[in-house]
């Protein structure tokens, strides 16, 4: 192999190619960019959805279509903070500890989705001003942005209205029905065996 053969295998003589570093751990190369989910198509999935009221510091708006709640047959485990769904031909297995709610699909300004329950008034005629003003704050919640804040004094929720002007909510694809089985996957009581009717018969 002549020397000027050897010259040509020279390492040192391959040229680089246009922004890309000779150092595979130099870091200005290396580092991701602020977009590379957007570039790289990745798409967030979503694995959690919390049962709650709106936090009191939150604007958030309910979706507008009914296909995005429903009325439930629920137990509220309100010192546990725990909201489990029943189906409705377990419900004579828990005379006495279930309650109505219509579920509201919720979504704040930071894009957290959320299910918001309100209780339904008992067929008694009882309607108590904290169940009133609360389904008033979610239905008036479908057309613009609103804070609810309990007022003790009051004995009623408050709702509050943003003084500037608020893009309307980025809703995500996902159907109410997947939105529910994320909820509420470890909260349906669709057995007699389930451990919280064994838990509330003292049988565990």
């Amino acid at each position: 192999m002549s020397k000027s053969d050897l010259k040509a295998l020279d390492p040192t003589d391959v040229p680089v190619s246009p922004g890309v570093s000779p150092n595979p751990f130099d870091l200005d190369s290396l580092c991701l960019g602020q977009n590379f989910t957007e570039i790289a198509g990745v798409k967030k999935l979503l694995k959690t959805v919390p049962v709650r009221r709106p936090n009191p510091q939150d604007f958030v708006r309910t979706h507008k279509s009914s296909d995005f709640r429903r009325n439930f047959l629920c137990v509220d485990l309100k010192d546990d903070r725990e909201l489990f769904l029943v189906r409705p031909e377990i419900a004579p297995q828990l005379i006495g500890e279930t309650v109505m709610k219509t579920i509201f699909t919720a979504i704040n300004r930071q894009g957290v989705l959320f299910l918001w329950p309100v209780t339904i008034p008992p067929s008694d005629g009882r309607q108590l001003e904290w169940w009133r003003s609360l389904r008033e704050a979610a239905e008036l919640a479908m057309t613009r942005w609103i804070r609810v804040k309990a007022n003790l004094s009051l004995g009623a929720y408050e709702m509050f209205e943003p003084e500037g002007s608020m893009d309307e909510p980025d809703w995500p694809t996902v159907p109410f029905q997947e939105l529910l089985k994320i909820a509420f996957r470890d909260r349906m009581i669709d057995s007699i065996d389930h451990p919280l009717i064994k838990r509330l018969r003292g049988l565990s």
